[in-house]
């Protein structure tokens, strides 16, 4: 027993699995799979095996300091989020629906065990890095009672029954392309809606008596009771083909904000890591509660502009089943929780609950923000214009890359972390700003990045030299 004990104790001193530079060492060996790497097509339709990645850039990137709440919607913060999905998702089955033998290779290589075992050694560091900022965002203080934590929900509930207008929506409705930009929130929604309940089925696993049965009940609901056609993710497959979009799993895997990605991977995050189960307990309870009222405001929206093409019956539903699915939570779930475990799981419930709202307000404000900016294409390209003339009459003297690519490259969708400004010298480029969506650049013509807006670009000439030049704040070259 004396000698085994030595030999793990100094097994562990030698092995410093947190260290840096082992992470980071893994990380740049997990993008190495081919998967990952950049691809020539915007939409990758019916292969859930292929994410971009931008694994290239791995080597740049520093992930040693974790994100605060300045800087969640970042170029690294868009590449771990990115990344960390995708570990996640190695732990689901995946299967094409048309085509197998011709995605095979793709498959086996997704499901390797040693880009799994990488997977699982990044995972811990990536979860640091995005999800610490939470610490200091959300504080649960005083000494809750098992009275106090149902007053506060049962609080939240009428606010939620009262609630008649989202920012969201009415962004959608007020947007110069309603349709674009409803398309867009489908998209968003689709990187969690098309694997519905796969984060929160981690947990059905083990033995934890009533609760387990309990939360079972809410899963097969998701599931349509074993009758695919009332599966949720299916339902959901049906609004997408409705308007005209791919309802395989992250064909639009290059459209996914920062924030969508978060929210996604922030289910995983808690349902993975069974020590915070509790959390898991409230933040199930926000999202059941909270989609009573949204899924009622989205199926309005979307019918007001879609008309009687759209098909709403994913939305009806959660609007009838979460009233349920609201109260079966709090009645069956957190109060036995509490009655069994004690009162002092009440603040890790609080928190998962808070955190929940958190991100999914972050989530809100990026969408809001990406249509807006999306919308006003034409007034940030006649912004590159006169920015343009304060660098070359010495104004301002920003840090310049320039590029010389062929027809059809194609820039990977990213995001930079101040305003950049794209100057074309030659050539027609085609500036993306969503899926379908771009602005058309020729020669001494460009276009003002925002800072953490999604974008890309694809070439439309036999050869274009263009120029990006780190502005900081475009507001501030103007003043």
């Amino acid at each position: 027993m004396k000698t085994a004990t030595a030999i793990s104790q100094e097994t562990s001193t030698g092995l410093n699995i947190f260290d840096y530079e082992y992470f980071k060492s893994c990380l740049i060996e997990y993008g190495k799979c081919n998967l990952f790497k950049d691809t020539e097509e915007w939409v990758l339709d019916d292969n859930p095996y292929r994410r971009t990645l931008r694994p290239h850039i791995f080597h740049h990137l520093d992930f040693s300091q974790p994100l605060n709440r300045q800087n969640l919607l970042t170029y690294n913060s868009l590449t771990a989020n990115r990344t960390l999905l995708t570990v996640y998702e190695s732990n689901f089955v995946f299967l094409p629906k048309h085509d197998f033998s011709e995605k095979r290779k793709d498959f086996e290589k997704f499901y390797d065990s040693r880009l799994q075992t990488l997977g699982s050694i990044i995972q811990p560091w990536l979860e640091q890095y995005i999800f610490s900022f939470l610490d200091t965002e959300v504080t649960v203080t005083g000494n809750w009672t098992a009275t106090a934590v149902e007053e506060y929900f049962n609080e939240y509930i009428e606010t939620v029954k009262n609630t008649e207008s989202s920012l969201v929506m009415e962004t959608i409705e007020n947007s110069i392309d309603p349709v674009h930009a409803a398309k867009t929130f489908l998209i968003q929604l689709a990187g969690d809606f098309l694997v519905e309940s796969s984060a929160m089925s981690r947990n059905i696993l083990g033995s934890f008596g009533s609760l387990q049965s309990e939360l079972f009940k809410l899963v097969i609901d998701e599931y349509g009771y074993g009758v695919h056609q009332t599966k949720h993710s299916r339902l959901f497959e049906e609004t997408l083909e409705s308007v005209g979009l791919e309802s395989t799993p992250h064909t639009y895997w290059q459209f996914y904000l920062t924030s969508s990605l978060m929210l996604n991977n922030y289910f995983n995050y808690i349902c993975a890591d069974h020590s915070k189960f509790f959390r898991y307990l409230g933040a199930i309870f926000y999202a059941e509660t909270s989609f009573i009222k949204s899924c009622e405001l989205m199926a309005k929206t979307l019918k007001k502009v879609f008309g009687s093409t759209i098909n709403n019956r994913y939305f009806l539903e959660h609007v009838h089943i979460d009233h349920h699915h609201s109260r079966m939570v709090l009645d069956k779930m957190i109060k036995p929780a509490i009655a069994k475990y004690g009162e002092k799981i009440i603040p890790e419930i609080v928190r998962g609950f808070e955190e929940a709202k958190l991100i999914t307000e972050i989530a809100d404000q990026d969408f809001i923000d990406q249509v807006h900016w999306a919308d006003e294409g034409a007034k940030y390209k006649a912004l590159a214009q006169p920015v343009y003339a304060k660098i070359q009459d010495g104004s301002i003297n920003p840090k310049m890359q320039q590029f010389i690519e062929p027809r059809g490259e194609l820039s990977v969708t990213h995001v930079h972390d101040g305003d950049e400004l794209c100057y074309i010298e030659s050539g027609v480029l085609h500036f993306v700003t969503g899926n379908n969506r771009y602005t058309v650049l020729n020669a001494g013509e460009g276009t003002v990045i925002q800072r953490n807006r999604l974008h890309g670009a694809i070439i439309d000439s036999e050869e274009c030299v263009y120029n990006i030049y780190s502005i900081g704040d475009y507001k501030k070259c103007l003043s």
